[in-house]
């Protein structure tokens, strides 16, 4: 299959003629220095992408200057202590580096991939953490992209580099095709189940996955990056429209029952949840915040974004 010998043939150039990616999937090596007495489980604080860098700004007040680190990421998450940090090593194809990090942000975990960052989250408690790649094509939006995404359970080490072959369930039927892509993964408190983003055929779906049995099942359709909210009752996600492409909107999981949030402009993140009632978001270079009682939008952080609460 065409889709399949791509790939094949960008793991072998990228890990330098390795024989499956699993082989050049991680390494541990020194980092480089974080600014002294940055933390990044400190509570009552967000942490963002500020100038390219990890930095944080009280919650309570998010308009104050930012404590900024000298770590530099392309995407990244935290929860817990645990921070996952995504790089981009650029060459002629580029490749990716995803960084587990402790709480003073230094490294305890390094993963090379294939492909350039495009999500990342890590789990409430901290344990397990996922991450997407692109490995064609640059945005969700271009035909022809493919994406891998990986899950590693920090805990144990286990680690799945592309998730794409976990069995499938569409409709209630064990689901087979060479064109699903995977992205956009989301926890749950129990750090078994998961959701996520599977395309396939021209749709997307919202598929709910098991970790430890290793398989999922689609929802429904037409629901991309879901990002679950801390009570675990809901799950914000964008949703293609028209005029669109895409407006967030707020699912309750117990009904099934959707509805969208103030924010009327078209957002391409994964959202993150501040509190119960409130979603942040990437928009304009800026973090924005939204609540999911479809309350208007405000400009939370000015010059930030891939934001993470810590609670």
């Amino acid at each position: 299959m065409r889709r399949l010998l791509v790939l094949v043939v960008a793991v072998v150039v990228l890990a330098g003629g390795a024989t499956a990616y699993a082989t050049w999937a991680s390494s541990s090596r020194p980092s480089a220095p974080v600014a002294a007495g940055f933390d990044a489980a400190e509570p009552g604080r967000v942490l963002v992408r500020s100038g390219g860098r990890v930095a944080s700004v009280p919650a309570a007040d998010p308009g104050a200057p930012p404590r900024v680190s000298s770590r530099a990421c392309d995407r990244f998450y935290t929860a817990n202590g645990t921070t996952l940090c995504l790089v981009v090593r650029p060459g002629p194809l580029p490749t990716t580096q995803a960084l587990v990090l402790d709480r003073s942000l230094r490294e305890t975990r390094r993963i090379n991939l294939a492909g350039v960052p495009s999500r990342a989250r890590v789990s409430a408690g901290g344990r397990m953490a996922s991450w997407t790649v692109f490995v064609t094509g640059d945005s969700y939006s271009s035909g022809g992209f493919s994406t891998w995404t990986g899950i590693l359970d920090t805990r144990t080490g286990y680690l799945i580099t592309n998730m794409e072959d976990i069995p499938l369930y569409l409709d209630g039927r064990r689901y087979h095709s060479a064109d699903v892509n995977y992205w956009g993964v989301t926890f749950a408190a129990d750090d078994n189940r998961f959701y996520a983003t599977v395309a396939t055929k021209g749709k997307t779906y919202l598929v709910e996955g098991d970790f430890g049995a290793w398989r999922a099942r689609t929802l429904r359709e037409n629901a991309e990056c879901p990002s679950l909210s801390p009570d675990g009752t809901r799950l914000v996600f964008k949703k293609r429209v028209s005029p669109g492409p895409w407006r967030l909107h707020v699912l309750d999981l117990a009904t099934m029952r959707e509805r969208p949030l103030g924010e009327r402009a078209s957002i391409d993140d994964q959202a993150a949840w501040l509190d119960d009632r409130t979603v942040m978001y990437a928009k304009d270079g800026d973090v924005w915040a939204a609540g999911v009682d479809g309350g208007p939008p405000r400009r939370m952080i000015a010059d930030a974004t891939s934001p993470a609460p810590v609670r």
